[in-house]
């Protein structure tokens, strides 16, 4: 008997039907039925049940034909045998169909039936796939190669929704996107017909979106993309077994600046786990705060003590004067919820430091019984196993001697160590930051709420996230593209050389490495991703100083410094990080060689200056070389390089005080024309380290970044860059799209 293709059964029900009988999968002609419901054309072609079916069933169609095994138990068809190409007549169908019954591997499995099909025009073949992402939800693949997909491994993924310009990004990231587009002769394929059947798949309303919850992995492979348009040859679809969705949180519909101001900004703080005996950490924690400055009232809560580092104590967080802001909480972990839900909303926020819950196995159960407890009593809870929050505004610390200026970089982070080393090493380096908070197993509070808070924050200039498990990714995600004005962020990811996803049952899965959703994150939105702690303190000094210009986004740099070899490794490095230094020409040359500079010095772009060049005119030719740059040759961005070492012993004038003097004079004339970046080059000797941290001093009155080394600051550029393009196409984007 025959069975048609096209299910009369409503859209849904395909989907439903298949899962309420306990079917991993779709077969094919279920989901090629799917798929024309969403407007995606597939061959015409019935389903039968053996041979001669097959043979009566071709007579009524046009060949060449395909025949495919039907079976739920057979997900790779051609590696079972189960698929047969151009076959001429109805004759060939049917020997087709007996010659594969005979197939090992399909005689050992249940047969539903066979797909008779027409071949569909010759054309380039491409994979479209989706992923349910277990951190971001459904992810969109495209890819070239159809069946050779895993071999060429050329494939771009994007978080859903998609629009248009996403779909397009996508093919535009493929190293073969000129074999669609005609390459050696051939005919360039209907390309906008393939955004349309990316569109319906990952659009706003396509398959992934409705089915986001019920498809786990899905694969059109391959679809064939010819002049004519795109035709799904196949299409599988692999089902989510388990549809239980996590409960929502309750929220109270505070703004996340109601929410996390008394935290960044606590007018109360009560400390637990403080002792009268031994120095622990809460007793750490209170001597930082005030040596740090925290102005308003600490209270230490103990059961039984009086008094605690010379301050009045207090049995539980209901008995002190007043309500608190902010809890430090390092105490016994099985204490700990009962000690937050005693707080009966008198505490708005709980920093619980102590270890022992989720982060190991036992301890799961004890994490769910205090974010229940704790939101009981009123208590929104950091943690637990992290360090602290640093607040400079708040006066709030927890490592030794933090800077007390308030910067413009908001920091979320998992590590709590890693924390520390962010906050010190950014602190030599020239960072401020309006807070840093660490959230550990991010139990109750998740990093997007934290980065919603310096999104809202007027202190705020730029993000940094250090991240392990993201939790609740899609959130994170939806936040970025929806929130009326997001700052841009730099993303320092942990654990990307993890054991990976488990073995996938589709083409899209077993490409869809563990930093995917990531990099597609960074491809859509303005986000930037980093791989070591120095690059994260770089991307976010030069986002500390800069106002970003999504609409002149940094790409053409001017290279200005001393030393020839440094200037050419400069070059590499700038170019490898995908910035572009285009030689002088025209007036701009004729203006810089018309200044007479001394032998040795070059003009070209980079602009390689020996010192004795940068000691000329007591070292204030550096700023007529940086007006000619700015007002003739107008890059994107100037940067420059000096190596200390090399001006020891060189005269007495200061020619690198008197650059900083012309730096700021030439941002003044050319306002917005070029962001400007310094990288001071020491040799390592404790003098010279010293000599630069005081010009680091310096150049931030300026807002001028200083950088150690040539690359990193070309890195940061890039980065800068990247973000400024990401700012500018959201800014062209509807809202929701």
């Amino acid at each position: 008997m025959e069975t048609p293709v096209t299910n009369a059964r409503p859209v849904d029900d395909i989907v439903d039907h298949a899962l309420e009988n306990g079917h991993a999968a779709l077969d094919e002609a279920s989901g090629k039925a799917l798929l024309s419901q969403f407007g995606i054309r597939t061959p015409r072609s019935e389903v039968v049940d053996g041979a001669e079916a097959g043979a009566r069933t071709a007579a009524q169609m046009r060949g060449p034909f395909v025949v495919k095994v039907v079976s739920r138990e057979i997900l790779h068809k051609s590696d079972a045998g189960g698929v047969t190409l151009g076959l001429a007549d109805a004759d060939a169908v049917a020997a087709a169909i007996h010659e594969m019954e005979a197939k090992p591997a399909i005689r050992a499995a249940e047969v539903d039936g066979w797909l008779v099909e027409e071949m569909a025009p010759a054309g380039r073949e491409v994979v479209v796939g989706g992923l349910n992402d277990p951190e971001f939800g459904q992810m969109i693949m495209v890819g070239i190669g159809g069946i050779f997909v895993e071999l060429l491994k050329d494939v771009a993924f994007r978080i859903c929704p998609i629009d248009r310009n996403d779909a397009l990004a996508m093919l535009a990231d493929l190293k073969g996107r000129a074999l669609l587009r005609g390459a050696r002769g051939e005919a360039a394929v209907d390309e906008n017909a393939l955004v349309e059947v990316m569109l319906a798949l990952g659009g706003v309303d396509g398959l992934l979106m409705r089915y986001s919850d019920r498809i786990a992995e899905a694969d059109l492979n391959p679809v064939i993309v010819s002049a004519q348009g795109a035709v799904a040859v196949d299409a599988r679809f692999i089902l989510t077994q388990d549809r239980r969705l996590a409960p929502a949180p309750e929220v109270d519909g505070a703004s996340a600046a109601e929410t996390f101001r008394p935290l960044f900004e606590p007018r109360t703080v009560a400390v637990l786990g403080a002792s009268t005996k031994d120095v622990s950490i809460a007793n750490t924690f209170i001597r930082r705060l005030r040596t740090f400055g925290y102005a308003g009232p600490i209270y230490p809560i103990h059961p039984k003590a009086k008094e605690i580092e010379g301050l009045a104590a207090y049995p539980s967080l209901a008995d002190t004067p007043e309500p608190v802001d902010y809890a430090y909480v390092a105490i016994g972990a099985k204490r700990i919820p009962d000690a937050l839900a005693a707080a009966n909303g008198r505490c708005r926020i709980a920093q619980v430091i102590s270890s022992g819950f989720g982060e190991i196995e036992e301890g799961k159960d004890l994490e769910r019984e205090l974010v229940k407890k704790a939101n009981a009593g009123g208590v929104r809870v950091l943690g637990p196993n992290c360090l602290g929050t640093y607040s400079p505004r708040g006066g709030l610390t927890f490592p030794s001697d933090a800077p007390k200026e308030v910067g413009r970089i908001g920091i979320v982070s998992q590590s709590g160590g890693l924390s520390t080393d962010i906050i010190k090493r950014g602190q030599w380096r020239g960072l401020r930051m309006s807070g840093l908070v660490t959230v550990g197993n991010s139990a109750d509070v998740k990093p997007h709420e934290l980065v919603e808070y310096y999104f809202d924050d007027p202190q705020t200039r730029a993000v940094g996230l250090y991240i392990e498990d993201v939790r609740e990714g899609r959130a994170f995600f939806e936040l970025l593209r929806r929130h009326p004005a997001p700052k841009p962020v730099v993303v320092l990811k942990g654990g990307r050389t993890a054991q990976g996803r488990m073995a996938a049952a589709s083409h899209t899965g077993a490409l869809a490495g563990d930093d995917r959703a990531w990099e597609a994150l960074a491809a859509q939105l303005p986000v930037a991703l980093v791989t070591t702690v120095d690059s994260f303190i770089d991307a976010l000094l030069a986002l500390q100083h800069y106002a970003l210009r999504p609409a002149k986004p940094t790409n053409s740099v001017v290279l200005f410094g001393n030393g020839g070899g440094a200037s050419v490794l400069g070059t590499d490095a700038c170019v490898d990080y995908g910035l572009s230094l285009r030689p002088f020409e025209g007036r701009t040359l004729s203006l810089l060689e018309g200044m007479g500079l001394p032998p040795g010095t070059s003009v070209l772009n980079p602009i390689d200056t020996p010192v004795r060049t940068l000691q000329e005119k007591d070292g204030f030719v550096a700023g007529e070389i940086l007006d000619t740059v700015l007002e003739h040759g107008r890059p994107d961005a100037v940067a420059m390089h000096l190596n200390l070492a090399a001006f020891v012993g060189r005269g007495t004038v200061d020619p690198i005080g008197n650059l900083f003097s012309m730096i700021e004079e030439a941002m003044e004339k050319f306002p917005g024309t070029a962001h400007m970046a310094l990288a001071l080059r020491s040799d390592g000797s404790p003098e010279l380290d010293e000599t630069r941290r005081a010009y680091r001093a310096r150049a931030a009155a300026i807002d001028l970044p200083i950088f150690d080394e040539i690359p990193a600051m070309a890195q940061a550029l890039a980065t800068v860059g990247h973000l400024e393009r990401r700012l500018g196409a959201r800014a062209g984007s509807p809202v929701g799209t």
